[in-house]
């Protein structure tokens, strides 16, 4: 009879001891899915402050881009008027010097663009009257404002 205790206790004790590792695990799992349940406070305001971080290097580089975007389109703007200026002293058959109003050199570029439509600049400088084989100037306020990311080489041969 003593050998047939001894496998009782040892089956009871067994059992216990499943039955309290049980009961752990959940506990525990019970105080991890109740402490965890969303983020600290700490934790957000770091995720805020690296992203805040990351936008203060990217957004002077996206600004500089835009402007020198500005500065090419205005050097073709320049480019289309010296050529619609050409084109008009051909058609008209006027000689070297002659002015060449914005009316009448506004004709020879893309119709319904900026250019056409006002004679202006991106930026709103009018590029004025032009002469015959003379090759068109950047406005000095769009100069003036590009400068920081168009120089004097990136002009050539339309800059000051």
């Amino acid at each position: 009879m003593s050998c047939e205790s001894n496998t009782w206790k040892s089956r009871d004790l067994a059992a216990r001891i499943h039955s309290i590792k049980k009961e752990r695990l959940a506990l525990m799992f019970r105080k991890f899915s109740s402490s965890r349940a969303g983020f600290t406070l700490v934790e957000i305001m770091i995720v805020v402050a690296i992203i805040a971080l990351l936008a203060a290097i990217a957004v002077p580089g996206f600004l500089r881009a835009r402007k020198r975007s500005q500065a090419t389109r205005i050097l073709n703007d320049l480019r289309m008027i010296d050529s619609a200026v050409d084109q008009y002293a051909v058609e008209t058959g006027k000689a070297t010097g002659f002015s060449v109003g914005v009316a009448d050199w506004t004709n020879y570029v893309k119709k319904n663009s900026i250019l056409y439509s006002t004679g202006q600049s991106l930026l709103g400088s009018a590029y004025g009257t032009q002469a015959v084989d003379t090759i068109p100037q950047v406005p000095a306020s769009d100069f003036a404002v590009l400068s920081d990311v168009a120089g004097t080489g990136f002009w050539s041969p339309y800059g000051p």
